[in-house]
Parts: C-alpha cells; structure tokens; sequence
C-alpha cells in the first residue's frame, strides 16, 4: 500500500519524533494515523541504510496474532467452520481422547484466546531451541511437529478456565484451520485477509536485504538474521511495512469500508475477562483497556532482534503502527512510548 494521505502537523510530528527518540534503536519507525490522516516518522541511533526505512519489511512477531484472530473471526463468518469447533476433530478425526478428556474439549477459539490450557511452548520444544534462543529458536521446529506435540499434550486445567499466553496454541490453531479448509494456513491468509484489506507489502517469510529490515540484539549493534519460524507461523510469521500495518489496525476503526466488515467488528467484542477485579479484558484477538474516553486495543510483538507494537483508538480515531530494530531486555522503553501514543494522543 501507498504512503498516501499523509498529515502535516507540528504538534505530531513533535511528539512522533520525541518517541522514535525514546524507543532507542538503531532503526525505528512510528506511523500514526487521526481520522484517516497519517503522519509517519523514522529515526533510530544507526545511519540511514539505502533504502528508507519507512518503505522496509519488519518482523511483527505476536503482533501476527490478530491477523490470525482476524482469519478465524472471516471463517466463522462464511461457515466454513465455528468457533466452538474441537481442534481435535480437524487436525486427528480418530484421536481416541485423553484420559480427564480436555485435549477433546480444546476449541479454536480457547486456542485463539490463550485458554486452551496449553502451556507458552511444547514440552519437547527448548531442548533443539536453547541452541538458537537469540537467534531462531523456531526454525528448528517444523508444523508436523507442533500438530504431535498437540496431540499428546496433557491440559493442565479445564478449557476455559484459565488464561495463560501461548504460542503453542496460536500455532495450532493455525494448523488445524489448514486442515479444517484443506488448504494452507499462508493460502488462508493471503487469501482471506491480506488481499481483501489490500495489504500488498505484508509478507509471511523474508526476503533478504533491501526489503526485510535488519533486527539487533539488546547491545543495538550485533545484528541477527531474518525470523524463520517454523510450525509457528500461525503465532507469529507476519512481516509488513509501517504503511500496510497502519492500513490493517485503520481497517478496525472503518470496517464497513471493507469487505471484511463483520468479522472486523466480530473481533472487537470483548470475550473474556481476567485479573484482579476481572479488570483485564481481551477480544478474539486484542488486548482491551480502558480509558477515561473509550476502550484502547492493542497488540505488541517481539523477535530475536526486532519489536513491533500496533493498536488503535475508536474513540479517538487514532490508529497506530510502531517498529524498532532492537530487541529491548528489562524495561521497555518501545512499548512504553508507543502505548503512550494511544493513551494520550497528539
């Protein structure tokens, strides 16, 4: 997608800036749209490589999610399947069931909410990952290997009842949505989210120098190569330009401009509450919080060398697409001036 219908205004681009300085990276890049009027900013603590930055690929990492969540919230909607549909009953038809019966009661949307009772990773996973772990600790780990993983898994708790974030079951559901539609999860989601949104510069592996950004350790300066994923895709393979990310979350702020408008709003609707005083809120795909005006949602993503942040406002009509190619340790200082941004507009 174009960089069309950019904004000039003083006071955004200042406060923009103020935060691409505070986010402390060798390349970053803060694109932040008002009413459909964007304004986009680049920086960092490295030279301007040749290609600007704005126009480069970076890796969303878990901020894939809710384009995952988006491409289960569209299938429902054509009745290609449900929500409440077992994972089991897509990916092992035969599967004879576990002993306390919760592999059986997994559904893809316990899977899509983190409430699978599955843990953040498979059991087996760390040993071929420990190797890689600030590098590619998923390229060792194919999707057939995630699918047995899932089959022999053993829920801690009954579905539903708890909440606990996981990769794992992002990636299964992906998995068994390909198995669900014959059909790949990459083909799913080209097909069923990226080109009806019109997201042409979004991508699901990298392409090498000249497209993809390069991502850094915590030191800013020892680079690390392009995130492979392996049977992972589902949780976190999305790799987009500042223009097509700000164009997807904008898509949530007008969803009948879209020919994705009711599973748009579909993902929205709050679906589970957690925490102290139940005061933390998720949709099928979002994080939800309050503010004195109206809900904020968000999502942020982190890969070996690179950090990704993207959210928006209805209230404000604020939409927000942020990037750095440094993977922060301990306190963050990207998240924290993106989540600014949302909370307290410019």
């Amino acid at each position: 997608m174009t960089p069309t219908g950019l904004r000039d205004d003083t006071e955004v681009r200042a406060r923009l800036d103020e935060a691409v300085r505070a986010m402390d990276a060798p390349d970053t890049v803060v694109a932040y749209s008002r009413d459909g009027r964007r304004t986009v900013r680049c920086g960092g603590t490295a030279p301007p490589g040749p290609v600007p930055r704005d126009l480069l690929r970076y890796e969303l990492g878990s901020a894939s999610k809710p384009y995952t969540g988006l491409l289960l919230a569209e299938l429902v909607r054509s009745g290609a399947l449900s929500g409440d549909d077992p994972a089991v009953a897509h990916l092992d038809p035969g599967h004879r069931g576990d002993e306390h019966g919760r592999l059986a009661a997994i559904t893809l949307t316990h899977l899509i909410t983190h409430t699978a009772g599955l843990p953040p990773l498979p059991r087996d996973f760390y040993r071929q990952a420990l190797p890689h772990w600030t590098t590619n600790p998923y390229a060792g780990y194919p999707p057939e290997r995630v699918v047995r993983a899932f089959l022999r898994s053993r829920p801690r708790h009954r579905p539903g009842t708890r909440w606990r974030y996981s990769n794992f079951g992002v990636a299964v559901l992906g998995h068994t949505l390909a198995a669900a539609t014959a059909t790949s999860w990459e083909e799913l989601l080209t097909g069923r989210v990226l080109r009806p949104l019109g997201l042409t510069d979004t991508a699901l592996r990298p392409e090498g120098p000249g497209t993809d950004a390069t991502g850094h350790k915590a030191d800013a300066a020892t680079s690390v190569p392009p995130l492979v994923i392996g049977g992972f895709q589902s949780a976190g393979a999305v790799r987009t330009t500042p223009y097509d990310a700000l164009a997807f979350v904008e898509a949530h702020l007008r969803p009948a401009a879209t020919p994705l408008a009711e599973a748009l709003g579909a993902v929205l609707r709050p679906v589970l509450r957690r925490g102290w005083g139940h005061r933390h809120v998720h949709t099928l795909t979002w994080f939800r919080h309050p503010t004195d005006e109206g809900p904020l949602y968000f999502h942020a993503g982190a890969t070996s060398g690179q950090q990704a942040f993207i959210g928006f406002r209805p209230d404000t009509g604020t939409a927000l697409a942020a990037f750095c190619t440094r993977r922060h340790r301990g306190g963050d200082p990207f998240v924290t001036a993106a989540y600014a941004l949302l909370q307290d507009p410019p």
